[in-house]
Parts: structure tokens; C-alpha cells; sequence
């Protein structure tokens, strides 16, 4: 409980949007109190206008009142249904909308470090996951644990006006069954839950990397491997899942039985409290009616509490993101996309990898990063685009430090890597995601330059072509052509080069480095790389190890005068 509260205290997801939302929270709720109560209150008066009709009353008046009530009520339930379930989705999309832009902005502030830190799948994992246990944290606890609460304080009082010590006994029942069995639940699932949970992360994660990674698999010759695994989890899962029903069933058929229990207990009650009443007898009926349409909100109040585990470690996880920094500063205008490095020096674990580097890289220019894995040249990007804070030294854009710069680095830098990040949706969709505001028109010139027009004009559907997941309707060198076509939508000044080939063929290869650094001729490229293969397109190399630049010259200087660079070179032209 400790642990709960400090949680709490410290969350800036959940809490923050209950307090500026108050009005839309106390509106579901009551709601949906008002949803329940319509139902026993159409129960109670059905119950009387049954036994009361029975009686065979001498004038009809007498039962006229209960059958207005019984319309009235059997109306008013179905609209306060749908009024509950307008306010309270409404409420919940507003909150839904707001979390996935701070979501999405808190992942992309660190998008570097967070993908050096989780695969593919584990990211999808957790916007897909996340989002959607927020969503239901609402709908499915908060909302119905509050109308139950309300329920609860409303039942009580009204047996307290007719008889206080069958009131102690509702307590003491209600409490057991709003309270008691809800905790005991929370508590016996909560492992369960958590090994769902971890079951369904890894299966996004092992699909999400089958899929980017089944021409690898279908390569080595490993599809029984990768349907091995994948059937060993989802049994995994579903066993699991098959456990967690089973539990509901029991909470739910436990629940059913205190129930049963309280509607004999106030049969008994009613019948000796208004027997010999000859008025009076007929609140037997509607007294123990009522109670049956009261199950649904104890069950949703116990399913809710009972599912509260599943959103712990969402809320953990959410809680560890950055919260993105909102600057008052004025936005600054970068007029020079100089890119300059002073004495930088980068530790990680008192190890150090960048070692007190100087780099300049004018407007326009193309450099080389080259270096074995572990050399740093990762390291030194995220310390340009202002992912990483050097220990010692300063980066600057311009006049602006770069880390000053984070709200508007989409606009300055674009990065084209080894995966192109192409969705199961048109060509034209995926190429906007480069601007979205971008007209039709651009984004077609912005493929035509990309040198895909003649494979545009071969498809039945053209700009409206399915990509498939990934991507997978075309090949790599394709791929890449789309992601540069995005690339050049976004018309960032400043484009880095993530080793965007590697997975390529030689000659797919060289003719994708040709068209990037043709059609991105008046952009500053800084292309990171582990062979030569292209290097003539550059205006410098760097060499990197142990964070420092071993060598640093033109390609044609380093063919003259480098040894070491002559022989790289000639290695890769043997492979």
C-alpha cells in the first residue's frame, strides 16, 4: 500500500488529468449511479405494482402511481445508460488523445537511447499495450468502482431510514462484496496478470521481429525454429489466459452467492418486517426485487479492482519516460545549419567514448563516420542531434546549443537508417509522414526524385498501393527509396546516414548511394558507415577509435597518402 501512495504521489499521467478533469469524472460517475439505481429503482416499483395488483385493489388509482413509475423508470434507465456511456468515452478519448501526444513526444525526446535499449517489437509493445490499459483503467475500474462506492453510501442510508440494524447487516454484506472480495481478488490475480502481461510483450516483440527479420529466417533455413517459438508462447499465453478465466468465474459465481444470500436475508426481513400490513406487505416483493439488478454493478466493481494489475506496470513504465520540457523561451531561428563540436568528451560508466573531440561541419558538406562496432559512432550522433549531454564541451547548431533545439530538431535533422519504418497503409501515406501538411503533388515530386516514378507507373494502383507490413510488398533497395522520398518531404537541412545500405547487395547498393547523395546534394550529410563502398561521394572521412579521429582527410588525400585506408579500400573491393 506504501509502495501504491508513493506511486501515486509522484504520477504525472494519471492523477494530473483527474484533477484538471474533475467535472467530466463526477458526471460518469453519477451516471452511472443513476443508471443502477434506475434499474433496482424499476425493479422496487415493478415488485409493488405486482403484490399490489394482486390485492385486487377497489379503485385502479391506487395502482396508477406505480405504473407511471414503472414507465418512467424503465425509460430513464436505457437514457442515463447512454448518457453514462457518451459522457464517460468522450471523457476517456479527450485523456486517450492527450496521453498518446505526450507518449509520442516523450519517446521521440529520447528516441535514440530508447532504441538502443529495446528492440523493435518492445517499443510497439508498449505504445500499443500501454495506451490501451490507460484507456480501460478508466472504463473498466475507475468509473465503476466509483458508482459502486456511490451505490454503496446510497443503499446503506436507505436502509438505515427504514430499519438500522438490518442496515448493519447490508454493511457488513455490501462491505464483503464491494470491498473484501474486490482486495483478496486484486491480490490472488496480480501474478497472473503480471505473467500475461509479460507473455503478451514478448509475443509483440518476437512478431514484431519475425516479420522485420523472416527474410533472415527464411535465409538460415529456421521457419520451424520460428514457428517453435512462436507457438510456445501463445500456448504460454493462452494457458494463462484460460487461468485468469477460470478465476473470474469463481470471484463471479462467489459474488452470485453472497447475493443470494442477501436477497434471502431480506425476504426474510421484509416478510417480518411489514407482514399483517395490509399496505405494507406489498415493499416484500419490492425490497427483494430490487437487489437482482444491483449484480451487474458488484460485478463490475469486482472485475474492475481485479484487473487493476494490469495497469501497474503500465503506469511505471509511463511515470520512468521523460516528461517533455515545456520552454517559455521564444523559439530560436536557426539561420546556419554549422554544425560544430568543441572539446567534447562522453562517459558512460566512467568509461570514456568520446574523448575531448573537435568537429566542424559546414552547411552543405559530406562527411564519412567510419569505425569498428564499439568505436563511438553512435554515440557521437546522439551527442549531435542533443540525445546525449557531454560530459565536458559544448555541440552547437548554428549559434544554439543543440540541446536547446530539441522542439524543433524534426524540422533541422532527418535520419535515414537501416530500417525504412513502412506501415501496412498506401504509398502516399507513408511517404506524408515526412510533413503531413504536404500537398499531393509534393509528396509525388518528392518520389519522383526519390527515382520511384517508373516503379509507380508499373503498379495497378499506384500512389495507392498497399506497402504491407514493413514494407514487405517491395525490396530493400525500394524501401529505401521510399524512406528517402519521405526524407526529402521533410526538407531538413541536416541528414545523417545510419549505415541506410548495409543490408543491401553491392550493386542495390551503389545505386542507392547514388540516388541519396544526388537528390540530397544541398544538404549537410553525415553518413555513418563500416566500409568503404561510396566513399567518393563524401567531402571528408573520419576514422574513428577509441574517441578519437585517427584519420581525417579528403578520399582523395587518404588514397594518396593513407596506407591503412588503401588497404580498407581494397578490401572492400574484393568482397
Amino acid at each position: 500500500m506504501t509502495k501504491l501512495k508513493t506511486r501515486l504521489r509522484r504520477d504525472h499521467w494519471l492523477v494530473p488529468y483527474l484533477k484538471t478533469q474533475k467535472n467530466g469524472l463526477f458526471w460518469s460517475i453519477l451516471l452511472a449511479f443513476l443508471t443502477t439505481f434506475a434499474a433496482g429503482a424499476l425493479m422496487f416499483v415493478s415488485g409493488y405494482l405486482i403484490s399490489r395488483a394482486a390485492q385486487r385493489p377497489d379503485n385502479i388509482l391506487l395502482i396508477y402511481v406505480p405504473i407511471v413509475l414503472t414507465r418512467g423508470f424503465g425509460i430513464a434507465r436505457p437514457i442515463f445508460r447512454y448518457a453514462q456511456r457518451l459522457v464517460s468515452h468522450n471523457w476517456v478519448l479527450k485523456f486517450v488523445s492527450k496521453s498518446r501526444q505526450r507518449l509520442y513526444e516523450s519517446v521521440a525526446s529520447t528516441a535514440s537511447s530508447i532504441r538502443g535499449q529495446l528492440q523493435t517489437g518492445e517499443i510497439l509493445s508498449l505504445l500499443a499495450d500501454d495506451l490501451d490499459q490507460l484507456q480501460n483503467l478508466y472504463l473498466r475500474t475507475i468509473f465503476p468502482l466509483g458508482a459502486g462506492l456511490v451505490l454503496y453510501l446510497f443503499v446503506s442510508i436507505g436502509f438505515g431510514i427504514v430499519n438500522w440494524a438490518f442496515m448493519l447487516w447490508w454493511l457488513i454484506m455490501l462491505t464483503i462484496i464491494l470491498m473484501v472480495v474486490p482486495v483478496v481478488s486484486f491480490w490472488a490475480n496480480r501474478q497472473r496478470v503480471r505473467r500475461q502481461k509479460q507473455l503478451q510483450a514478448q509475443m509483440y516483440t518476437d512478431t514484431t521481429d519475425a516479420v522485420l527479420g523472416l527474410q533472415d529466417w527464411v535465409l538460415s533455413g529456421r521457419q520451424s525454429d520460428l514457428m517453435t517459438r512462436q507457438g510456445r508462447v501463445m500456448a504460454d499465453l493462452s494457458q494463462t489466459k484460460h487461468q485468469g478465466m477460470a478465476f473470474g468465474w469463481w470471484r463471479d459465481f462467489t459474488i452470485q452467492l453472497l447475493v443470494l444470500i442477501l436477497a434471502v436475508t431480506t425476504l426474510f426481513w421484509a416478510g417480518h418486517q411489514f407482514a399483517g400490513q395490509k399496505i405494507a406487505v406489498n415493499f416484500i416483493a419490492a425490497f427483494t426485487l430490487a437487489i437482482f439488478p444491483l449484480v451487474d454493478s458488484f460485478l463490475g466493481v469486482n472485475q474492475g479492482v481485479s484487473e487493476a494489475s494490469f495497469y501497474e506496470d503500465s503506469l511505471q513504465r509511463l511515470n520512468e519516460l521523460p516528461v517533455p520540457k515545456v520552454s517559455d523561451a521564444p523559439v530560436a531561428t536557426v539561420t546556419d545549419a554549422t554544425i560544430t563540436l568543441t572539446d567534447v568528451t562522453f562517459r558512460y560508466n566512467q568509461q570514456v567514448i568520446i574523448d575531448h573531440l573537435n568537429l566542424t561541419i559546414a552547411p552543405g558538406e559530406k562527411i564519412a563516420l567510419l569505425g569498428r562496432s564499439g568505436s563511438g559512432k553512435t554515440t557521437l550522433l546522439k551527442l549531435m542531434t542533443g540525445d546525449l549531454t557531454p560530459a565536458t564541451g559544448q555541440v552547437m547548431l548554428g549559434q544554439h546549443p543543440v540541446a536547446q533545439l530539441q522542439s524543433q530538431l524534426a524540422s533541422l535533422v532527418a535520419v535515414l537508417d537501416q530500417q525504412a519504418y513502412l506501415f501496412d497503409t498506401t504509398i502516399m501515406n507513408n511517404v506524408r509522414m515526412g510533413n503531413p501538411s504536404a500537398s499531393d503533388e509534393q509528396v509525388k515530386t518528392a518520389i519522383q526524385k526519390a527515382g520511384l516514378q517508373p516503379l509507380i507507373d508499373s503498379l495497378p494502383a499506384q500512389y495507392d498501393t498497399k506497402m504491407q507490413e514493413a514494407g514487405q510488398r517491395f525490396s530493400g533497395g525500394e524501401q529505401q527509396r521510399f524512406a528517402l522520398a519521405r526524407i526529402l518531404l521533410q526538407d531538413a537541412p541536416i541528414v545523417i546516414l545510419d549505415e541506410p545500405t548495409v543490408s543491401l547487395d553491392p550493386r542495390t547498393e551503389a545505386l542507392v548511394l547514388n540516388q541519396i547523395f544526388n537528390v540530397l546534394s544541398d544538404r549537410t550529410i553525415i553518413w555513418v558507415t563500416h566500409h568503404l563502398t561510396g566513399i567518393n561521394h563524401v567531402d571528408r572521412a573520419y576514422f574513428l577509435a577509441e574517441g578519437r579521429f585517427t584519420l581525417a582527410d579528403t578520399p582523395q588525400n587518404l588514397r594518396a597518402n593513407s596506407a591503412h585506408f588503401r588497404q580498407l579500400l581494397a578490401l572492400d573491393n574484393f568482397h
